[in-house]
């Protein structure tokens, strides 16, 4: 590639910014004068979030560090490096320890660069101009796949319209998908939405792997499919900018940061939209196999009895070893099992609509500028499957994040109740609060298990701090009588959950 103006050195540097992770090596290869040090500025002023940044050439100090957003970065300048005494006098290996390394003149130490490094060779291009030069990267080992992706986030952002738009990293999930907001000169703005193919392949039941079993997205493809059926029906969800559906790309929409709640509370008259909202999507006639990506139908899968029992069964491998140190005995695992599977043997017997899955605070957001049930925005449905109706309910008035008071969760189950039966007179509350019930204590089971796989797994223990609140739901829905005989194995085996002494 060539490079020969502000803006292609803008792109370049995003490309590479975008790649590189703590512990990183980069080599900047080419003769005096080619523009080392100015692209080493460059990706220094974007990894720190400073464009004023003072990044003076190493040229004469050999080796400049800085304090990056997130890790420390080195920058140097190895020219009159002379070999390994040259290097312990400045302390290579400890500077580099920890952070990433910009290197000019890695020739100088050839025999110790890293296996897994980017190489980035430069050179003066004067047929095309004194400014223009030619770059030409290279990576090895494990670079490879990452700048791969890099180069094909830089070819979907021009084709969206967004190429050489600052990025910014958007708080992530607990899932492996990645967000970054977009915001170009003009002030537009959009979202950047990596989702890569499920890796986690490991066999846990049927010969498949856990999120096979669960009915969670495998890749990018659900999320497209499911956004454009919703935004087919009037709802506010991302519109497509530009997709990438082979590596998990997507540019879509930017529907804000406006929440639902403030003060760490639900605002009341919001939810009671997104409550609107779900009674009037239940009332639909909803198909189960809807238009896909390039032109291949998608099935929306059920929200069966495997998915169910597997993701009620982390409770049982993650929070009773792990937040409740107690080793259950297999008669207990049975016991517990077989109690799930009449419980949700009910609900499936039950009325089926889209059930979108997580929505709840994180995934809501308020749309000011338009009117009635737009105004509630909605994202992450991937994951949506065919299943009964209160499970959303329970996402929304359950929240795992927000505690929601119980008069409000009342108010608002009688709220729904109301708009489902202006619709269809027959609406039975007394079901539809049994299934609610039921779905309350398997999401409550399953988000005590996935918060403690989060912890122990994945170490993000902040989860943690939501066990409480969770555990005070899953009290709240044990109370019920359908779930008199769960409520005992839980008093056995499982007392902390409900605030019990074992």
């Amino acid at each position: 590639m060539t490079i020969s103006d502000e803006t292609e050195l803008s792109g370049l540097v995003n490309t590479l910014v975008a790649t590189l992770r703590v512990g990183d090596f980069v080599a900047l290869s080419g003769g005096l004068g080619v523009g080392k040090t100015t692209l080493a500025r460059a990706m220094i002023r974007a990894l720190v979030g400073d464009p004023e940044l003072e990044v003076p050439s190493p040229t004469f100090t050999l080796l400049q560090t800085y304090e990056g957003q997130s890790y420390p970065i080195a920058h140097a300048d190895l020219y009159r490096i002379d070999g390994e005494d040259d290097l312990a006098e400045l302390g290579w290996d400890e500077v580099i320890e920890g952070a990433l390394v910009l290197v000019e003149w890695p020739d100088r130490i050839a025999d110790r660069l890293p296996p897994d490094r980017l190489d980035i060779e430069m050179s003066l291009v004067p047929s095309l101009g004194a400014e223009t030069r030619s770059v030409m990267i290279t990576a090895y080992g494990t670079m490879t796949s990452r700048l791969k992706l890099a180069q094909a986030i830089e070819a979907l952002l021009e084709r969206a319209g967004f190429g050489g738009a600052s990025r910014s990293f958007m708080t992530g999930d607990a899932s492996t998908r990645a967000y970054e907001r977009l915001s170009r000169a003009d002030g537009r703005k959009a979202v950047l939405m990596i989702s890569p193919p499920r890796s986690d392949a490991v066999v846990v039941r049927f010969g498949k792997p856990y999120h096979h079993v669960a009915r969670l997205a495998g890749d990018i493809r659900p999320f497209l499919a499911i956004d454009r059926a919703l935004l087919a029906r009037g709802l506010s969800v991302p519109e497509i900018l530009a997709v990438d559906a082979g590596r998990g790309l997507a540019v879509i929409e930017d529907l804000g940061n406006e929440p639902l709640v403030r003060g760490g509370a639900p605002i009341p008259e919001r939810y009671g939209e997104v409550v609107a909202l779900l009674a009037w999507l239940h009332d639909q006639n909803l198909p189960e196999e809807i238009p896909g990506e390039g032109g291949v139908p998608y099935q929306i899968p059920p929200y069966d009895l495997d998915a169910l029992l597997i993701e009620a069964e982390l409770v049982l491998d993650w929070y009773a070893p792990e937040i409740a140190k107690i080793t259950l005995p297999a008669s207990a695992r049975a016991n517990f099992i077989s109690l799930c599977s009449k419980l949700f043997g009910e609900v499936l017997s039950g009325p089926k609509t889209w059930s979108l899955r997580d929505v709840h605070s994180p995934n809501l957001l308020w749309q000011s500028g338009r009117e009635g049930l737009a105004r509630v925005g909605l994202i992450d449905f991937q994951d949506c499957v065919i299943g009964h109706p209160a499970y959303d309910l329970v996402s929304l008035l359950q929240d795992a994040r927000v505690a929601v008071p119980d008069n409000l969760e009342l108010q608002l189950l009688g709220a729904y109740a109301q708009h489902r039966r202006a619709v269809n007179a027959f609406f039975d509350m007394a079901s539809f609060a049994e299934a609610y019930a039921i779905l309350g204590v398997q999401r409550g089971t399953k988000i005590l298990g996935a918060f403690a796989r989060l912890n122990k797994r994945d170490r993000k223990p902040q989860y943690l701090a939501h066990l409480p609140r969770i555990e005070a739901y899953l009290a709240k829905g044990l109370a019920h009588p359908a779930l008199s005989e769960m409520r005992f194995w839980y008093q056995t085996y499982l007392p902390r959950t409900l605030g019990l002494r074992r």
